[in-house]
């Protein structure tokens, strides 16, 4: 009965710590990490550097700053991930909660970067439109930063001491932008005045495949659900049976119209005294290869048609040849 007391304390002990482990977000080398201890710890540094900042003097810019070099990033592909819903392929979601731009690809995929967010009283959501592509961007900070952190310059050339990076897309009409960042250790933070920044070598990927006139909805959290592994039904969609191909039409047959002989003209009887030679009639000559091809009807049509000529220029020779003979008759006397 002691032992029972003694092990009912540790399973409850382990059963909470297996607990707690679960819902760890990460791990290092000293155990769990926590999503809520990172935030604190990050609002903590932040605070500590807003504190150090008040003790320094004020940096003074010139006003006219050169960014200087501008070396050549080359893109970096981020990975890739699944959606459980459609979305509009080219557009991209800003998740400020998961700090993570996504690339909406056809089959519901996404290339996911991760990104700096706004600070506290500098986050935002809305839908914009990208108004314009930039390489090594200028950067006029606007005069409401320049009140709250005097001394910055009026504008500052694109290059490598430009905050905005080697890539920048233009949000519509906005003060704000997705750019990159020649710091990457902000990137994965909330610490910037409303735009997103990413690495320059992933600004470079994502500038090279988004277009102008693509959507960009900014939301606090994204409402569907993301996953870094495909989904059930595309690793075994082979074992779907493929659709029955359609039968093929047979093809039309076109039919064929013979051609009928045309009859021969009708046979003449010859006459009493008529000559042999008056029974002989010229036959109808044949169509000329050139005559294009008529129906059976009108070929009879024809036939008959030559048939009674034939019958008429037969009767004529007759007369003509008992005329004669009459004539001869009469001379004979």
């Amino acid at each position: 009965m002691g032992r029972l007391r003694v092990m009912v304390p540790a399973v409850a002990a382990g059963l909470l710590m297996g607990s707690q482990l679960a819902l760890a977000d990460s791990w290092s080398d000293r155990g769990p990490v926590f999503e809520s201890d990172r935030r604190a710890q990050e609002e903590q540094e932040a605070a500590e550097r807003a504190a150090n900042r008040k003790t320094y003097e004020p940096v003074v810019y010139p006003k006219y700053m050169e960014g200087g070099e501008r070396p050549d990033f080359k893109p970096a592909v981020p990975p890739i991930v699944y959606l459980d819903r459609n979305e509009e392929p080219g557009s991209i979601i800003v998740d400020t909660q998961a700090r993570k731009l996504y690339f909406v690809l056809p089959g519901k995929k996404a290339y996911a970067y991760p990104i700096s967010v706004g600070r506290d009283g500098f986050t935002w959501t809305g839908t914009e439109r990208i108004s314009r592509i930039a390489e090594w961007p200028s950067w006029t900070p606007p005069p409401e930063m320049r009140e709250r952190v005097p001394g910055l310059p009026v504008t500052v050339s694109g290059g490598i001491k430009n905050p905005q990076g080697a890539r920048a897309l233009y949000l519509g009409s906005s003060i704000y932008r997705i750019h990159g960042t020649n710091n990457d250790r902000t990137v994965g933070r909330a610490n910037s005045s409303g735009c997103f920044r990413l690495t320059n070598e992933h600004v470079v990927h994502l500038a090279s495949i988004a277009k102008v006139g693509a959507k960009v909805h900014v939301m606090q959290s994204y409402a569907g659900g993301v996953s870094e592994n495909a989904p059930l039904s595309s690793i075994f969609g082979f074992l779907a049976p493929e659709p029955a191909a359609k039968p093929a039409k047979p093809e039309k047959k076109k039919a064929v119209t013979q051609k009928k002989k045309p009859a021969g003209p009708a046979p003449v009887t010859a006459q009493v005294g008529q000559p042999a030679t008056a029974t002989a009639v010229a036959a109808p000559s044949a169509p000329s290869p050139a005559t294009p091809a008529v129906s059976a009807a009108e070929e009879a049509a024809a036939a008959a048609k030559e048939a009674r000529a034939a019958a008429a220029e037969a009767a004529a020779a007759a007369r003509a040849a008992a005329a004669q003979a009459s004539t001869r008759q009469v001379s004979a006397q």
